[in-house]
Order: structure tokens, then sequence, then C-alpha cells
């Protein structure tokens, strides 16, 4: 089952309110709102990919919590990005002085900013080419690395600011850069 889009503007504009009491509403399904408004309604994960997603954060946070550098979230994290889109990456960080810059109810809702490193790992159920698009909007709302992994292929596409996306074949670990620095995410577990 592949993802569902709904475009409610005939019917509704949702307001961010709104957005975020539908989801509290229905905490079993899981939602985006794409920059036109339209409503995503992505379909759970089987438990091959829901135990890799779970390997991919457990991986960021350990490394984290020996950094402290930022914040560490899972696929249920909402963020606000400042195309109007509403987005819940597999896995993503925000460095500490940006939460700590949000007031505290931003931190509770979902966050109005753009992670700065995201993760998507590609389920049997998502589109290749639709990712795609969702890590080019990570990137050009400011997220300063992106990793993009298809385990069917093993292969990971690399998003970076203001560069030609980077393919990678087989890679058995990838570094966080100069981003999360020291940080190394071990493949073997995801493929």
């Amino acid at each position: 089952m592949s993802s569902l889009t709904l475009n409610l503007k005939s019917v509704i504009d949702l307001t961010d309110e709104q957005f975020y009491q539908l989801c509290q509403d229905n905490r079993e399904l899981k939602f985006e709102r794409n920059a036109n408004g339209d409503l995503v309604i992505m379909p759970p994960t089987g438990g091959e990919t829901s135990n890799r997603n779970a390997s991919l954060t457990a991986q960021i946070w350990i490394w984290n919590e020996q950094t402290q550098l930022g914040k560490v979230f899972d696929s249920s994290g909402g963020f606000k990005l400042s195309n109007g889109a509403d987005r819940s990456p597999d896995a993503s960080w925000v460095k500490l002085e940006r939460w700590n810059s949000l007031t505290p109810e931003q931190q509770t809702r979902f966050v109005p900013l753009c992670p700065d490193f995201v993760v998507e790992l590609l389920s049997p159920s998502d589109s290749l080419k639709e990712t795609q698009e969702k890590m080019e909007e990570y990137r050009d709302n400011g997220t300063r690395l992106g990793w993009l992994i298809n385990r069917k292929s093993r292969s990971v596409e690399i998003y970076r600011p203001g560069q030609e996306v980077e393919v990678l074949e087989c890679p058995t670990t990838l570094s966080g850069e100069d981003l999360l620095v020291g940080f190394l995410l071990h493949l073997e577990v995801i493929w």
C-alpha cells in the first residue's frame, strides 16, 4: 500500500491548528501535509522496515547522547517547514542552539523549523520519486545533510545544500561529516 494524497481545498483549508488536532485525534494514522496543503496519509511500515528505522534512530541517539550536540527525533516527530509543508522524516536531528531558541510551546507541538539532518529509509510501499522530491524539499528548506537509504538497491543518496546529489553504492558506513561530528552510521544492520 502506498501513500494517499488528498486535496481538501474545495472543502476545507486546514489551519496549522486544525492539522495538528487532526493528527492528535487520529494517532493510529501517520499524516503529512505538502506545501500545497494536500493531506498525505502514510501507510504503517512493516516489521522489517520498522526494526531498521529503530536501529537507525538508535545509532543517531547513542551518538547524540555522548556528544549532547542536539536533539534526535524519530519518525513520529512533525516539523513545520518554511514552505508550509508538515513533514515527519524517518529520523532527524536538530542542533541544540536551534532547539533551545524555540519556546516551550513550539518544542511541544510540530516543530516550526526544518531539521539540520534528515534520513528517509525507503520502505517497500514508498515511491522513490516522491521520496527524492521530499529530500529535495528538506534541502530547499534548510537541511544541511540528508540521506535517502534504499535497501532494495543497497544505495544511499546524499543531499547537501548547493550540491548535486551524491549516490553511494553498497556503503558499509555513512559519515555525519562536519555536521554530526564523529558520527558513523553502520549500515550492516540496515541492509
